[in-house]
């Protein structure tokens, strides 16, 4: 799997081992991003970089969490639920008067439950309806 594929492509499966190499290239990207726009004479270009990092991070994350829940046999459409609800949890919390400590803690159980689920467990072995699996053997081709 080519690297342009693995982080932005949204068919398939990719197994834990992928998901982290896209996690690090892209906070090694960001890592540069950062050491460009403070060490640069050039804010506002840093800043633009900055932005189209996270963008393409952005995209590039969903693209990557769509394939590991793939993997996990589970419809893409999980991701609402992993990056939409701690979000609105978490803005609920503060508001809600002496119960908004449970929606904090509810939407950071969610955040955990999702880097387990995406970062930590097998996918499905052998082919799922998603495609086969990534970490199966192929055989040897006949000469």
């Amino acid at each position: 799997m080519d690297l342009m594929n693995l982080l932005f492509s949204f068919n398939g499966r990719i197994n834990r081992a992928k998901y982290w190499i896209a996690f690090l290239i892209w906070m090694i990207a960001w890592c540069v991003a950062l050491g460009v726009m403070f060490g640069s004479s050039l804010f506002y270009l840093a800043i633009g970089l900055m932005v189209l990092i996270g963008i393409l991070a952005l995209v590039s994350g969903i693209a990557v969490g769509i394939k590991r829940l793939h993997d996990r046999d589970k419809s893409g459409w999980w991701l609402l639920v992993f990056y939409l609800l701690p979000a609105i949890l978490q803005q609920i919390g503060p508001h809600a008067g002496p119960i908004g400590f449970v929606f904090s803690i509810a939407g950071f159980a969610i955040s955990v439950w999702m880097i387990v689920e995406l970062g930590c467990l097998r996918g499905t072995i052998g082919p799922n309806k998603y495609g086969p699996d990534p970490l199966a053997a192929t055989a040897p081709q006949a000469a």
